[in-house]
């Protein structure tokens, strides 16, 4: 568990804070006592919870709680607290989105709570055998058995808590290739994982089944279900809606074209680099120089593989 959590905090300035930041030495995460824990009523019984790693989302029902994503470890008591402080009814399902740590870390010590850890056949696949993170290459071991998902689905899944509904469907190599959406129609909220974030640049993880066109295809199927009153859940981010979503699906857009035209032209990867073809973008969708590097890398290798 130690290794777990050690690979976990590392990846906490990659994928929750920077989205995946290469770096020569693992970064120093967060002070999780320092955290807190910030919760917004989305209506109709659902809420959006920030605190350390992807954006948590709660739906209550009459007789238990469907949460989406579990952040870091060490983060399990925080949401915890957080989420009585909305309901006294416990915890039924937690939904993985995917399988990186600053989404699934919490979920062995949910699971001892008694909470059924949901998420795609792929995910599961993923948490089992251990993974390599494309930009930064820091590797996480193998989840013990607590921690993986014991309900999973390939295609779509409903999820059901006195009332309330989950729809889950599996948006097909984007982030990863273990990604999982998540739609409560009756609050119209949806919570999509790092399929979507706002204001920075994604990270399709090509180690793990990730590519920029499969991000460009969930960002389009999103804009087909939702209409401008929908509340969206990025993986990381603040809360948005359509409009943001069509942002990036633009920039996405905009980002592989240019891209392909340089592949086209032979460009290396170190070509593209020197070229900048996204230094436009860049002041808002990159957090620093290194982000804005890592999305040509990831643009540059995902139309290449």
């Amino acid at each position: 568990m130690k290794r777990i959590a050690f690979a976990a905090l590392a990846l906490s300035c990659l994928n929750g804070l920077a989205f995946a930041q290469t770096q020569a030495t693992p970064p120093v995460g967060p002070d999780f006592s320092k955290v807190e824990v910030k919760t917004t009523d989305l209506g109709h019984g659902t809420y959006m919870l920030e605190g350390a790693g992807g954006n948590v989302t709660v739906a209550v029902g009459q007789d238990g709680i469907i949460m989406v994503d579990g952040q870091f470890a060490p983060m399990h008591d925080k949401l915890k607290a957080a989420i009585a402080a909305i309901s006294p009814l416990p915890v039924k399902y937690l939904i993985n989105t995917h399988h990186h740590g600053d989404h699934t870390g919490g979920n062995a010590a949910f699971a001892k709570d008694g909470v059924i850890i949901v998420g795609h056949d792929n995910e599961r696949k993923r948490l089992a055998a251990g993974t390599t993170h494309n930009l930064s290459g820091i590797t996480t071991p193998p989840a013990p058995d607590i921690a993986l998902p014991t309900k999973t689905y390939s295609a779509t899944m409903t999820l059901e808590v006195g009332g309330r509904s989950a729809t889950l469907a599996h948006p097909a190599n984007a982030h990863t290739d273990g990604d999982t959406y998540v739609y409560f129609a009756d609050a119209n909220v949806l919570s999509t994982g790092d399929t979507f974030g706002y204001p920075r640049y994604p990270n399709s993880d090509f180690l793990n089944g990730g590519s920029i066109k499969g991000m460009i295809a969930a960002n389009d199927h999103y804009l087909t279900m939702i209409n401008d009153q929908t509340k969206v859940v990025p993986g990381h981010g603040p809360l948005s809606g359509k409009a943001q979503i069509a942002e990036f699906r633009d920039m996405l857009v905009t980002a592989r074209d240019r891209m392909q035209k340089l592949i086209a032209e032979g460009k290396t990867e170190q070509q593209v680099y020197e070229l900048k073809p996204f230094a436009d973008y860049d002041a808002k969708w990159a957090v620093n120089d290194q982000a804005a590097r890592n999305f040509m890398r990831v643009v540059y290798v995902s139309l290449k593989m």
